[in-house]
């Protein structure tokens, strides 16, 4: 049984973490290793305060379809669970309501898979109205085929959905139609916040600002890249799921011109499909922003893996064809690297011009990376003709500001402009002066 690692017991209580794997598929060559499972698995646990006593990787043979794990599996972490005084044990695989009901007979304490588990850090973390209705709408789509004995985050001071059980448990029971009734309530409430995401939407496109948003694996150091960019104080955890309600900020491009750059969740290996549809609003900023910026932990042993994953989700988001043009790549963490492997990435910069290897936490590269953005808004400009009326002196003044003007004609009535704007900025040039003409 592998050691406890190092971190302060929390309040929730001591835990053992099991990654599973078959031993057909870890004999494989596979994208991720069992152990770099393994301690992403410890890492969520941690991110909600339980004290990792032990963990372990559950090689078998098959699944089983009572227990998941074979009998001698279950039999040896129940020893644990009682040697250790474990109150809790995280499964890093999907279990069934059958097998969790199982295990937790055999071992005697809570047993919560990963799903489970993410849940409950969003539920935690989620801090404004938005975040906390998606949560808990994810949350009820889990519980509801689990036929949940209690409904006990409401009144969780914590946070989180009680999965991890706690006092007050068996309060109150609910049944499948109450949940099903405040799933419904919920989908109308979220459908408002869309269409009031939407309104906000087309508000910015009346401001002269492009928007970037920042993607990435949980922990690839978004925010702090964030913050170094916009001198912003959001918080830079070291810690899987430290951002969840996106951010947004002004960023100074050298060109003179403003963007606007928005801090989003992280994204994970086999990220709950509950969250990825309750959370659709919030991630619709990505779909609709004028570039996406994918930052990467270099340092991390499965970047690759990681890369993976963030595209699969971006694809399921609808963004295939952003993510087949390709993404600019944030090559995160050089600090951390040797100098071989840094001066490695420097010359894959130099193939690639949408790849910046930068240091969020000290500064190095990142004013590389401004410029580039700087110049990936530049050249999506386009020339457009457009005739203004002389009287309209805010549009044109507009123009000057916000595009290149190449050639302007004035009659008596109209100027003939010619200039260069982006699609983003034409859009918000309509929006906030189509009105005036």
């Amino acid at each position: 049984m592998a050691a406890a690692q190092s971190g302060q017991e929390g309040s929730v209580g001591r835990c053992l973490v099991i990654h599973p794997v078959l031993k057909a598929a870890a004999s494989a060559r596979a994208a991720r290793s069992p152990e770099m499972r393994l301690e992403e698995a410890a890492g969520l646990a941690r991110a909600i305060g339980l004290f990792v006593a032990q963990t372990e990787i559950a090689r078998v043979s098959a699944w089983r379809p009572s227990t998941l794990l074979g009998r001698g599996a279950v039999a040896q972490f129940g020893e644990a669970v009682t040697a250790e005084a474990i109150t809790v044990v995280v499964v890093d695989a999907a279990v069934t309501p059958v097998q969790q009901r199982n295990l937790e007979r055999e071992w005697k304490c809570k047993v919560i898979d990963r799903t489970g588990l993410i849940l409950e850090i969003f539920g935690a973390r989620a801090r404004t109205h938005e975040g906390r209705l998606q949560v808990e709408l994810a949350a009820l789509t889990y519980q509801r085929s689990r036929l949940v004995r209690s409904w006990t985050h409401l009144e969780r001071q914590r946070g989180g959905f009680g999965f991890l059980g706690g006092p007050g448990e068996s309060q109150l029971e609910i049944d499948r139609r109450l949940i099903t009734d405040r799933i419904a309530h919920l989908k109308r409430e979220l459908e408002a916040v869309t269409r009031t995401r939407a309104l906000h939407r087309e508000a910015r496109k009346r401001v002269p600002y492009p928007v970037v948003a920042l993607v990435g694996y949980t922990n690839a150091g978004k925010s702090t890249l964030f913050n170094r960019l916009t001198r912003a104080e959001v918080v830079a955890a070291d810690m899987l799921f430290a951002t969840l309600d996106p951010t947004m900020r002004r960023l100074p491009l050298p060109s003179g011109r403003t963007a606007i750059l928005s801090d989003t969740v992280g994204f994970v290996s086999e990220l709950p499909t509950q969250l990825v549809a309750a959370f659709r609003a919030t991630l619709e900023e990505v779909t609709s922003a004028d570039l996406v910026v994918h930052v990467r932990d270099v340092h991390h042993p499965e970047s690759e893996a990681q890369r993976e994953d963030v595209h699969g989700v971006l694809i399921e988001l609808g963004l295939g064809e952003m993510v087949e043009q390709g993404l600019i790549e944030v090559l995160n963490k050089i600090d951390l690297l040797p100098e071989e492997a840094r001066l490695g990435l420097r010359n894959q910069a130099r193939r690639n011009r949408d790849a910046v290897p930068l240091s969020a936490a000290t500064g190095e590269g990142c004013a590389e990376l401004v410029d580039l953005l700087d110049r990936r808004i530049d050249t999506d400009r386009h020339l457009v003709r457009l005739d203004i009326p002389l009287s309209d002196g805010a549009a044109i003044a507009w123009l000057y500001r916000h595009g290149e003007v190449i050639e302007r004609a004035d009659d008596e009535r109209h100027a003939h402009v010619e200039v260069r704007l982006s699609d983003a900025d034409l859009g918000r040039f309509r929006g906030t002066f189509q009105l005036l003409q």
